[in-house]
């Protein structure tokens, strides 16, 4: 019957279908494989859902069993009882190997997603580092291993290694966002040489894209457009994504000696420097070196998270006192940076993990034996408990979107296909 409907009702049912029912299409036919799968269908399903997700999706790292977690947050969720099961999912994240077929492996419900096992297993003890998100594919690394995780299908794949090598003395700065230009997801991998850069400047960086469309590393000449004397800052934290560039918080050890936001357009390949609001607070006028200054995204506009420390002595705490949120509501002109609101919670050791539609914010209390997940609404400064959990780590959070993009990929490493020579960092 299906061959008589009109292509786009066709398109219209297939829209509106669950991502578990989709998959399952796909071995109807050639034709629907052919068609759920092809970047047409991807895109428009993706600019369909995006605007309708009302999730976060947080991650965290548990101690005993040192195993990385994953829960999802409803945001218009208003009940007083946060803790509940309709409210918080745990999407579990064991990384231990298995050789069954990913979509066997894990939790038969597509709307409440539970137990998700990624097979995989760590060759270190420490747990995966986080490159960053976008449109709610996460980009995870250790050493060498590159890893594209899409939790909304349930589905990995493990990219081919880099062709750079991080080696002594070159000191590595990731980035993971999405080319506008191309549709493509990026992975950026940046590695040069941070000895005496403060005094002497350093050569140019050599820089490395990976391109999931193409399934290769490529050494671009991004770096010939580094700024001198510019580093990126190493503190615990990942490079926003934003209308084809990602930006990093870096420190400017020139004439400016301040922080300031370093952006990496993925589409042109060029790197090109923010400057932070002018006059507003910190030293002088403006933001001192290494400021504690995270870069993200509030409302569609590029923002920082500015946290300030108490002082003591000749020296800052490790505790928060508060934290401030900038936006540049007009992109590249300083002065538009505008003050959104300041946080001031009654609390030593907190991080700022992201933004819910209803403008409230979602903070993590850090504490020793665990922390503690609040929402926090800067209008009327109540702080809401969404739950606790055990982690002691720093931890993360992202829009949780319906995203079929590796729906293609076989659930291994991407590709074996040539990489760009090997070239040592210069």
């Amino acid at each position: 019957m299906l061959e008589y409907l009109p292509f786009e009702v066709l398109l219209e049912i297939l829209h509106r279908l669950p991502v578990k029912s989709l998959i399952q299409f796909r071995c109807v036919s050639k034709s629907y494989n052919s068609l759920i799968t092809s970047p047409a269908f991807i895109n428009s399903s993706f600019t369909r859902s995006h605007s309708d997700s009302n999730k976060l999706i947080v991650r965290y790292l548990d101690v005993k069993p040192q195993v990385e977690r994953y829960k999802l947050i409803y945001e218009d969720n208003d009940n007083s009882d946060s803790s509940s099961s309709e409210q918080i999912q745990d999407l579990e994240f064991p990384l231990r190997s298995s050789s069954r077929d990913y979509f066997q492996s894990v939790g038969s419900s597509s709307e409440q997603i539970q137990d998700l096992e990624f097979p995989l297993r760590r060759s270190s003890r420490d747990y995966f580092q986080l490159v960053g998100s976008a449109n709610g594919l996460f980009c995870l690394h250790e050493g060498n291993r590159f890893i594209l995780w899409n939790p909304c299908i349930r589905k990995f794949i493990t990219l081919p290694n880099p062709s750079v090598p991080g080696l002594f003395p070159c000191y590595l700065a990731l980035a993971f966002g999405f080319d506008l230009r191309t549709d493509d997801y990026k992975v950026v991998r940046i590695a040069y040489q941070s000895i005496n850069i403060r005094y002497e400047g350093a050569k140019p960086p050599l820089v490395e894209v990976f391109s999931v469309r193409e399934g290769s590393w490529r050494i671009t000449s991004g770096g010939d457009s580094y700024p001198p004397k510019i580093t990126i800052s190493n503190w615990p934290h990942q490079a926003a994504s934003l209308n084809g560039a990602v930006y990093f918080s870096a420190n400017d050890w020139g004439e400016a000696q301040s922080s300031v936001v370093l952006s990496f357009d993925l589409g042109d390949e060029v790197f090109r420097m923010i400057s932070l609001p002018n006059g507003k607070f910190k030293l002088d006028g403006k933001f001192k070196l290494d400021a504690h200054i995270c870069t993200s995204v509030f409302k569609g506009l590029l923002s920082l998270i500015c946290y300030e420390h108490p002082y003591m002595g000749n020296y800052y705490t490790c505790s928060v006192k508060c934290c401030s949120v900038w936006v540049m509501k007009e992109y590249g002109v300083v002065d538009s940076w505008t003050k959104q609101f300041t946080i001031d919670l009654n609390m030593q050791y907190w991080k700022v993990l992201g933004f819910l539609k209803n403008d409230h914010v979602l903070v993590q209390k850090i504490q020793t034996h665990g922390s503690m997940l609040l929402s926090y609404d800067p209008e009327s400064q109540q702080v809401k408990n969404l739950g606790f959990y055990r982690s002691t780590c720093y931890s993360y959070a992202d829009n949780y979107v319906r995203n079929l993009t590796l729906l293609d990929k076989p659930n291994d490493v991407v590709s074996k296909r040539k990489v760009s020579k090997k070239r040592k960092c210069r």
